[in-house]
């Protein structure tokens, strides 16, 4: 026998990493920055490392008080209710519940372009069909509320980013409520705030106490540090709480995780200083790369370079691992993510050398 007919599902395409380029390369991993992936470059919390290695002996046992903490910490910080917050395996995960939740076989949902590629791909994992609203280069990838209206048609799910990536364009709270607004009673508007630590616009879970068609999405693998764990979370309305329980996988978010997250919540200095080396670093690219740069609300800027998979290979070659943004649709671009301070500076060096070339 063979799968089901997959030939419309595209592969998701990760950012290079260290290791891998290491041995494609035959050099030590130590020659490298991985500025590729978005990824906090002062790794996770030393609270939450500490509290990895105290919960390891227990990972025999399936995870439910800590997993329980986590959801009445998170909900407190939100001041929300702790059913109001689904727990999910990464972003991704979030994304999958929501999909389980809402999309019936042939619902359509509607993803910008570019965009993340997971939006569409959970979709059809559920047997939904898929349309997009494009934002646009031109416009500097504006989010406005015409954007994504003049390409809905009644979609189950719209989605909207922001920041998003892999333009660190925004989406004003007051656009986003238009558009749950002008959608219909039916259609979920998911917020996707993965970089939302790194702005200072308000997030959407504020439109959550009037609404029942707007949920958010949170993780755990930027700001705080903890991509290797997957975790994330959806915020959503009360009206939804009843749902989690029917859609999740068992004990979907691991022990170790779930101990981890609770202290790194903790930890709100270590999320503070992630933040600052995050705006810092981006005014440095933008004030010293002989190239464009698009403005950006998240820990990565993107950069007009003419070809991007040439300068991607050529920094590759000089120990700087970026994004090629080709396969988001932006073959001209690169992303470089936020490192730390001498990252940052050796990165910008690197790519100005290559466009000097």
């Amino acid at each position: 026998m063979q799968p089901r007919d997959l030939s419309d599902h595209p592969r998701y395409e990760a950012g290079g990493g260290i290791e891998e380029v290491a041995r494609e390369l035959g050099r030590d991993p130590d020659d490298f920055l991985a500025l590729a992936s978005n990824e906090n470059p002062l790794g996770p919390s030393l609270a939450a490392v500490e509290a990895i290695h105290e919960g390891a002996e227990g990972i025999h046992a399936y995870p439910k008080a800590v997993h329980a903490d986590l959801t009445a910490a998170i909900a407190d910080g939100w001041s929300v209710e702790n059913d109001q917050i689904w727990l999910a395996n990464g972003g991704d995960g979030a994304l999958d519940y929501l999909a389980r939740a809402t999309l019936d076989p042939g619902d359509r949902v509607l993803v910008p372009e570019p965009g993340f590629a997971y939006y569409g791909m959970s979709a059809r994992f559920h047997h939904g069909e898929v349309a997009t609203y494009e934002l646009s280069k031109d416009d500097d990838f504006a989010q406005t509320p015409d954007t994504v209206l003049s390409a809905y048609d009644g979609e189950r799910i719209v989605y909207v980013t922001t920041p998003h990536n892999p333009t660190g364009s925004e989406m004003a709270l007051e656009d986003v409520e238009a558009v749950a607004e002008a959608t219909d009673e039916e259609t979920l508007v998911v917020v996707d705030e993965a970089y939302g630590e790194f702005t200072d616009a308000p997030s959407a879970r504020n439109l959550l106490d009037g609404r029942d068609d707007v949920a958010v999405i949170r993780t755990f693998s930027k700001a705080y540090g903890l991509a290797g764990l997957r975790l994330g979370y959806t915020l959503v309305p009360a009206a939804w709480a009843d749902a989690y329980g029917k859609v999740t996988t068992p004990f979907s978010v691991g022990g170790l995780a779930c101990r981890a997250g609770l202290a790194a919540v903790g930890d709100q200095e270590h999320v503070e200083r992630a933040v600052e080396t995050a705006r810092q670093g981006r005014e440095y690219i933008h004030d010293n790369v002989d190239a464009r740069t698009y403005e950006s609300g998240g820990n990565f800027v993107l950069v007009e370079v003419g070809d991007g998979s040439a300068v991607t290979a050529a920094l590759k070659q000089r120990g700087v691992l970026v994004r090629d943004t080709t396969s988001f649709g932006l073959p001209s671009c690169i992303r470089i993510t936020v490192g730390s301070e001498s990252e940052t500076r050796t990165a910008v060096r690197e790519l100005n050398g290559v466009l000097a070339t």
